[in-house]
């Protein structure tokens, strides 16, 4: 298993193959629908973001409230091509990692290829157990947004899979 840290190195994600699996330790951002519609938003009329997207990771989650004595509740993550009409704008101003679950478009692999990102798969069904990996949660912005505001997450040996690596390969390719 591979350790990697954010914010992420294009030299650490080149070494990334679809299928391997990640241990990840660092800082990632959760952002869910209303969240990427507004940073594209902010994006389309030039207005600053609430975190610098540069070399960053967006986990399409909305984490539960946390239970008494623990820094979050379930963090499991959602589907992803959800997101894929939000993708491209944040993959150019400097996005370079995303967690979610299931397939992407191919117009998004092959964005992924061009910026020269890098798409992680998260356990599904494993909220409970990727909260164990969350060492601190804060609110950055929207709290109106509720689970779906963003938040920052530290996380420590988030068990994570190449779903699809830099050169666009898929581990949902049959070839």
């Amino acid at each position: 298993m591979k350790k990697i840290t954010t914010p992420l190195k294009e030299k650490d994600i080149r070494a990334l193959k679809a299928g391997e699996e990640v241990l990840l330790k660092g800082v990632i951002y959760t952002a869910r629908d209303q969240a990427h519609k507004r940073l594209c938003d902010l994006i389309k009329k030039r207005r600053q973001l609430p975190f610098a997207l540069k070399n960053q990771i967006i986990y399409y989650c909305g984490p539960t409230p946390a239970p008494p004595g623990k820094i979050i509740g379930s963090c499991g993550p959602t589907t992803s091509s959800r997101m894929d009409k939000f993708t491209i704008p944040l993959l150019k101003n400097g996005l370079k990692g995303m967690i979610g679950k299931g397939k992407r478009s191919a117009e998004i692999i092959s964005a992924i290829k061009k910026y020269k990102a890098i798409y992680f798969l998260a356990p599904a069904g494993a909220g409970a157990y990727l909260s164990k990996f969350v060492k601190k949660k804060e609110l950055i912005s929207w709290p109106e947004l509720g689970t779906e505001a963003i938040f920052r997450l530290e996380v420590e040996d988030f068990p994570l899979i190449v779903g699809i690596d830099i050169k666009g390969r898929s581990i949902y390719d049959k070839r």
